[in-house]
């Protein structure tokens, strides 16, 4: 998909792009509760990124090939998750949802 294509996708979805090791504030429900405010790190667009909540830091990985594995707490073992777009525009892997500007690439 050519950039100005993901641009106008993107502005259509509410999300922006994103420089790396920006933290971008966003709003977060872990295993359906209460939506929170939060904070998304990109460490390497589209490979690496990692979202904080008050009470925990949560990593996620992709693999290149459509994978992506999240561990909630650093030490924990990585496993792999579904991404999935909810009716509400949040972006969610396995229980834990994000809404707002989520920074897609």
């Amino acid at each position: 998909m050519n950039r100005l294509l993901r641009l106008l996708l993107a502005a259509l979805l509410g999300v922006l792009p994103v420089q790396a090791q920006q933290e971008v504030p966003l709003e977060c429900s872990l295993n359906a509760g209460e939506w929170r405010q939060c904070t998304m790190r990109v460490e390497r667009i589209g490979e690496h990124w990692w979202i904080r909540t008050a009470d925990a830091r949560i990593e996620f990985r992709h693999d290149g090939r459509g994978g992506v594995a999240m561990r909630r707490e650093p030490g924990q073992r990585w496993r792999r998750v579904a991404a999935t777009w909810a009716a509400d525009a949040s972006l969610c892997w396995d229980g834990v949802c994000a809404r707002g500007a989520i920074p897609l690439d």
